[in-house]
């Protein structure tokens, strides 16, 4: 009898074992659909002015944007390998790749002289169709990160060789900034290999799914072959959101598609510390990720989403010591043009009209119908500081206010501090700072994202869920 439950219970330890062995536990689904959004310069406090100036249009109830309600929600840290404070290259790089590089790399060691695997051509490899979108140049340093692979980014031209040479499904936005040396045009090159070259609204109107490869350029570009910044977008300009909407209607196939875009200006401004026009900024950034987000409602098991930034520009504070515990957001919709506009609009002005005192009366005049303050009758009306403040700056009106992206005349950089000044609003730099910025993630894996992360963990992340 012993020798028999010896016998059974050695039967039975065997049959759980290979039952063991042969039950494979149900796979967990994989991403089908993988959306990385990047606010280039958007750090949080970004974010929560372009809130509460949205909040403020909207009659005062505090609204957020669309990917602050995402369920996953952390930080990230920034640094470049070789830089405690990062440029858009070496952030991207660690966004595309998940490796950290020096300064001016664009997917490139830190020596500049191996090549690193980007997340788009991992998920090219795979399969899925792939889309590049940005509100800048196309060959700016955060989109050339995902496709091209230069040890500087600088290298406008080289950049334009990889884009033309890749398998990239779908670019849209800017143009490209070195795009003809001697008598080489990248945009041949590109239809060489196979692109079909958009540079029309009737055409970008009526593009449907195709087996071609789009390169689609914006009819009406401005400074650096980017878009126009939102606040400047004329009636019907097509937008960064129309253009993503175009792309995931393009690039949707049973394969799944992997797809980058990003919102490149608001950097810009937050170097020149223009926060009215950087505020419409985010929420035109918001709404191409609302975009997305539709598309995700229908897939909702297969699709990730994910926004981010590179990194904080300008070192936004959300408060000052004028306005102390109070803000008026609502003063930033007085502003009705960019800083780099507005500089145009004075270059006229200028041609008949003098530096001199009655000048500064008049150009209050000017102020006061494109940003709101100005003299007794303007909705701002501004006081001794701000007026000799201003004076100063008109009297230098033809030197020029050095910054990275903007080179905004000394009046018109003060008049975007006036504006900022009387919102609550605070710059402590023209430049990048170091602080963590927030991501944020909807749909398949999105709990990975929470926390306290790295640049390189997102691409990780986001692989992980792809593979």
């Amino acid at each position: 009898m012993k020798s028999f439950r010896s016998f059974a219970f050695i039967l039975f330890t065997f049959s759980i074992f290979l039952f063991s062995s042969c039950y494979q536990p149900p796979q967990e689904p994989k991403a089908k659909y993988v959306f990385l959004f990047i606010g280039d310069g958007m750090g949080l406090a970004q974010v929560i002015a372009a809130e509460g100036y949205q909040s403020a249009m909207m009659g005062g109830e505090y609204v957020p944007l669309g990917f602050r309600q995402f369920p996953g929600v952390g930080l990230t840290t920034t640094y470049a390998a070789n830089r405690f404070i990062t440029g858009s290259a070496a952030a991207g790089t660690s966004l595309a790749t998940g490796i950290k590089t020096n300064i001016g790399r664009i997917s490139m060691d830190t020596s500049g002289m191996v090549p690193l695997e980007t997340l788009a051509e991992k998920a090219k490899k795979k399969g899925m169709k792939v889309g590049i979108i940005s509100s800048v140049s196309i060959d700016h340093a955060t989109p050339a990160a995902f496709y091209a692979h230069r040890p500087d980014r600088n290298m406008y031209h080289e950049i334009g060789f990889d884009l033309a040479r890749s398998d990239v499904d779908f670019f849209g936005g800017g143009g490209f900034k070195d795009p003809v040396r001697e008598d080489v045009n990248v945009l041949e090159l590109a239809k060489e290999n196979g692109f079909q070259y958009i540079n029309d609204e009737a055409s970008f109107r009526a593009l449907t799914p195709a087996e071609n490869k789009v390169l689609f350029v914006h009819p009406d570009l401005t400074s650096g072959a980017s878009m126009r910044f939102a606040i400047d977008q004329p009636e019907g300009y097509i937008t960064l959101a129309e253009i993503t909407e175009k792309a995931i209607a393009y690039l949707d196939n049973e394969n799944g598609f992997f797809m980058m875009v990003e919102g490149g200006k608001i950097d810009w401004l937050c170097h020149a510390n223009d926060a009215g026009a950087m505020v419409r900024e985010v929420i035109d950034f918001s709404a191409a990720v609302d975009a997305a987000v539709k598309f995700y409602k229908l897939h909702p098991e297969e699709t990730l989403i994910v926004v981010t930034a590179d990194h904080e520009t300008g070192g936004l504070g959300l408060g000052n010591i004028r306005m102390k515990y109070k803000s008026d957001y609502a003063l930033l919709g007085n502003q009705s043009i960019s800083g780099e506009d507005f500089n145009a609009v004075l270059s006229e002005w200028r041609k008949d009209n003098h530096l001199n005192e009655k000048g500064f009366k008049k150009i209050l005049q000017v102020t006061h119908e494109y940003f709101g303050f100005g003299g007794d009758d303007a909705p701002i009306v501004i006081d001794d500081n701000e007026s000799e403040s201003l004076k100063k700056a008109f009297m230098a009106y033809d030197l020029s206010q050095e910054g990275d992206y903007a080179n905004y005349s000394p009046f018109t950089y003060q008049s975007t501090l006036v504006m900022a000044d009387r919102a609550g609003l605070g710059w402590t730099s023209q430049t990048h700072t170091p602080v963590a910025v927030p991501v944020y993630a909807i749909g398949n894996g999105f709990e990975s994202f929470s926390g306290n992360l790295d640049n390189t963990d997102i691409p990780k992340l986001i692989w992980e869920t792809i593979e």
